[in-house]
């Protein structure tokens, strides 16, 4: 099959992926794979060659991003059970100070949203919120506002939450994740400068009853402080996040001295630091020093169970992730690309936005950030494979692929409405209706997905 037909095909798909998903409740792992399965005999690959191709789809995820993203989990858990999340909470508001609780409440959810996923991040935060507004009678709303798209911010911009290290790994950046950080972190700040406005603009128009914001209020933060007894230190409430961060900065330095000539990468101390910085060992002294943290607060005896449960929140992410890998394969073996090949003079007018469009139409159609993500970097292949949509769209270089991880990062942020949970974490604890949940959270991530991207195309146009 080739041409119009082809692209039919995988449109159709697509559409009926996103049924399955969003209307029938099929989980997206046998979503992804029954219609990977689907579209390869549709599109004529011979019978004999589809159970390899789905071998090989699926393994290579598991080869290239698996054990990062197992890290990055047991990472965030430790630190959301331990109280460290709190902590670093805590941190930022005598940073920030309470006079600005809006940019507290937004930079206190962008530092703890990089390890902890946005929805478990705004359960844990909340309980602070509600008692810095009481306090100084700041608005809940804006408040609200500011501390879920903070936490959305990280959440798909930048590792090690699973959204993004899986786009990097399936973009061929698996080894990079240091420049995705970067890079994520750079994007993110005008899009965090966009939520702060709109968050002191919105609670101008939208209010709620000091009445209803106490109805429903389970913990005040001192009773929450209470169920962990002493937080951790600031140090090692950090360390789990930084010092990962700071050895895969140090290998990435060795690395292009190395290159350079300025330094032999045989010699003893530059391959220590280039086996520290490498994404999985930098990931796993991340863990080392959750065990520290778990000591410090007498929480050894619950790592097991920590450990389970970082794992049970990984599989899910990791099946959808080789599912996503599967259909990567099978849309490169049907000849998708080579038609794109053929007209990529129209392909390449859209350019970075491509992604972008993908992305938001899969986030938008089915609610999860992580799945849109996901699906869109396995449509979109490594940036060195020659069969790629990626080579065939001119990104074949670390710098555009990572500006692309960002563009699916922007797309997976239009819109978060009725069909994401965390939509509904947003608006229940804050005590919202749907109607002011569209008003706030659905418009903020619409704001949030294209000022994004518009920082994407400007750094595109000054990198590439």
């Amino acid at each position: 099959m080739s041409g119009i037909a082809l692209i039919v095909c995988f449109v159709i798909a697509i559409i009926l992926m996103i049924v399955m998903i969003s209307k029938f409740k099929v989980h997206p792992f046998l979503a992804l794979m029954s219609i990977s399965l689907v579209l390869a005999i549709v599109a004529g690959i011979d019978l004999s060659k589809i159970p390899a191709m789905i071998g090989v789809g699926f393994s290579g995820t598991f080869k290239s991003i698996g054990i990062v993203i197992i890290f990055g989990t047991i990472i965030g858990t430790v630190l959301e059970k331990t109280g460290a999340a709190l902590k670093l909470a805590d941190m930022v508001v005598k940073l920030v100070g309470q006079r600005r609780p809006e940019l507290a409440m937004l930079i206190m959810g962008w530092v703890v949203g990089i390890p902890v996923f946005c929805d478990s991040g705004f359960v844990v935060l909340n309980s602070i919120r509600e008692a810095l507004y009481k306090k100084i009678s700041a608005s809940p709303v804006a408040m609200s506002v500011a501390l879920s798209g903070g936490l959305y911010a990280s959440h798909v911009f930048i590792p090690p939450t699973p959204g993004p290290i899986a786009a990097a790994g399936t973009l061929g950046l698996g080894g990079n994740l240091l420049l995705v950080i970067i890079m994520g972190t750079v994007v993110s700040v005008p899009v965090l400068v966009a939520v702060y406005f709109f968050s002191k603009s919105i609670a101008k128009s939208v209010t709620i009853s000091d009445k209803e914001a106490d109805a429903t209020i389970t913990a005040s933060y001192e009773e929450l402080l209470k169920k962990f007894g002493k937080l951790p230190c600031g140090f090692l409430s950090l360390a789990p996040i930084i010092m990962p961060i700071i050895f895969m900065a140090v290998g990435s330095v060795i690395d292009v001295l190395a290159k350079q000539g300025m330094l032999d990468k045989a010699a003893l101390l530059p391959k220590i630091f280039l086996f520290l910085g490498n994404p999985i060992i930098a990931l796993a002294i991340g863990v080392i020093f959750c065990v520290f943290l778990l000591a410090e607060t007498k929480k050894m005896r619950e790592f097991d169970h920590i450990t389970n449960e970082s794992l049970k929140i990984a599989g899910p992410i990791l099946f959808i992730t080789a599912a996503g890998g599967v259909l990567g394969n099978v849309i490169t073996e049907a000849g998708f690309v080579n038609f794109i090949k053929e007209n990529a003079s129209t392909i390449k007018a859209i350019g970075i936005f491509f992604p972008f469009i993908i992305s938001a139409v899969l986030k938008t159609a089915q609610g999860s950030s992580t799945v849109a993500i996901i699906t869109t970097a396995s449509i979109m292949g490594a940036f060195s494979a020659d069969n790629s949509l990626m080579h065939t769209l001119g990104f074949t270089s670390e710098i555009s692929a990572a500006l692309c991880v960002m563009a699916i990062a922007s797309g997976a942020m239009c819109v978060s409405h009725a069909n994401d949970s965390y939509f509904w974490v947003v608006t229940n604890f804050s005590k919202m209706s749907a109607d002011q949940g569209y008003r706030t959270q659905t418009a903020m991530t619409f704001i949030m997905g294209v000022v994004g991207m518009i920082s994407v195309y400007i750094l595109s146009l000054v990198l590439l």
